[in-house]
């Protein structure tokens, strides 16, 4: 079973506060801290595992997920983030810049590449 990240009556984040063996039934209650990689979603694990199996090689990442190079930049600055580190990147590599975010919508085919070259003829 996959830890419950939020609460789902406030949306507060969760602590792990008891442990049992799951040998001799021993519990132990506290405040336990949890490994990080506990805390992605599905997403983040899913980008995680690919990037791993490739050795870091962006392009092989491009290829498996069928994604442009700032859309695998803005996933692993996001994953990133998500592990608790401080990412330095530029606006571009963030995703945050609005070109990259039309070519991700593009990607992701909420826009069709005629309107992605429409919206991008407009910045």
């Amino acid at each position: 079973m996959k830890i419950i990240r939020n609460c789902p009556a406030c949306s507060a984040a969760t602590k792990v506060s008891e442990l049992t063996c799951t040998g001799c039934g021993l519990t132990m209650q506290g405040n336990f801290d949890t490994d990080p990689f506990l805390h992605l979603s599905g997403e983040e694990v899913d980008f995680a595992l690919v990037f791993i199996k490739n050795r870091g090689n962006i392009k092989e990442v491009e290829r498996e997920l069928n994604i442009s190079y700032p859309t695998v930049r803005a996933r692993l600055n996001t994953l990133i983030a998500a592990l608790g580190f401080s990412s330095e990147e530029s606006e571009e590599d963030t995703g945050t810049n609005p070109r990259m975010e039309i070519i991700s919508r593009m990607e992701r085919e909420e826009i069709s590449p005629s309107e992605a070259a429409k919206l991008l003829k407009n910045l």
